[in-house]
C-alpha cells in the first residue's frame, strides 16, 4: 500500500460536557442572515424564501480559550456569536421529527469574519471564501446534549467584547427554526454524524482588535472564550 506524502491536520474534536468522549468535526456548514436585525443591520431585507449556506473548513476551527493572532489581509474583523447544531445520526430529506431526533448535541459558537473581504467580495457577486473560512476563524465550546439542554425561544444569546455587551438577543428570533434548517439542508446533502450547522448571528457584530477578549453564551450552554493576541 502506497504512503501519504504528508500527514493533514487532525480533525477537531470538541469536548461534550460531562463526558470523556469528544464530537469529531467533519463538516461545518453555517446559515446565512437567520436573524432579521442583523439582515437588516447588512442592509438586507428578511427573507422566507428558503435559507442558504456558506461552508468553513474544519481545519480552521479552534476551540474555546483560544488565544490567536488577528488575521492578516483585513481591517474589519467582525465577531458573529452563533448556536451550533451537533448532527448525531444520518439523516436525507427528513421530515420535522427525523430531523430534532438527528441533532447529538448543542453549542457556542463564534463565526469570525472578515466583513471587508465578504462584503467586497458579496458586491462582485463573488464567493465569500476570503471573508468567512480563515485560519482561527470557528470557536467551538462545550457541547450540551440533544437530551440534557433544547433550543427554547426565551434563552438569551449574547457576546461581550472587553465587558461590553455587542450582541444580545433570544433565539426566538431566528428566522429559520433548527429542524426547518435540517429538513431543508438535508435535501441537499446526506447529513450525518460530524456535520455541525451554525445557525446564524442576531444584531450587533461589530470589528474586533488585537488584545480584545471575547466572552459569549447561550442560556445553559457552556460560555464561549476567545482572546486575539497583541
Amino acid at each position: 500500500m502506497p504512503d501519504d506524502l504528508f500527514s493533514l491536520p487532525e480533525p477537531i474534536s470538541i469536548p461534550v460536557e460531562g463526558e470523556e468522549s469528544t464530537y469529531p468535526v467533519g463538516r461545518i456548514f453555517c446559515v446565512g442572515r437567520n436573524y432579521a436585525a442583523h439582515a437588516a443591520e447588512m442592509g438586507d431585507e428578511l427573507d422566507r424564501e428558503a435559507p442558504f449556506y456558506f461552508t468553513k473548513s474544519a481545519p480552521n476551527a479552534v476551540l474555546s480559550g483560544a488565544t490567536v493572532p488577528y488575521p492578516p489581509g483585513t481591517e474589519n474583523f467582525h465577531h458573529e456569536m452563533e448556536l451550533a447544531v451537533a448532527i448525531g445520526k444520518p439523516v436525507f430529506r427528513a421530515t420535522k421529527a427525523e430531523a430534532l431526533d438527528a441533532v447529538f448535541a448543542y453549542g457556542c459558537a463564534l463565526d469570525m469574519t472578515r466583513r471587508d473581504l465578504q462584503i467586497r467580495e458579496r458586491n462582485k457577486q463573488r464567493p465569500w471564501d476570503l471573508g468567512k473560512d480563515l485560519e482561527n476563524g470557528t470557536v467551538l465550546a462545550p457541547l450540551a446534549r440533544a437530551t440534557d439542554w433544547s433550543p427554547d425561544d426565551n434563552k438569551r444569546i449574547y457576546l461581550n467584547v472587553n465587558g461590553e455587551t455587542r450582541q444580545d438577543a433570544t433565539l426566538e428570533e431566528l428566522i429559520w427554526k433548527i429542524d426547518e434548517i435540517i429538513c431543508h439542508l438535508s435535501g441537499y446533502y446526506h447529513l450525518r454524524p460530524g456535520d455541525l450547522i451554525l445557525t446564524g448571528t442576531p444584531a450587533g457584530v461589530s470589528p474586533v482588535e488585537a488584545g480584545d477578549v471575547l466572552d459569549g453564551g447561550i442560556d445553559g450552554l457552556q460560555p464561549i472564550h476567545l482572546k486575539l493576541a497583541q
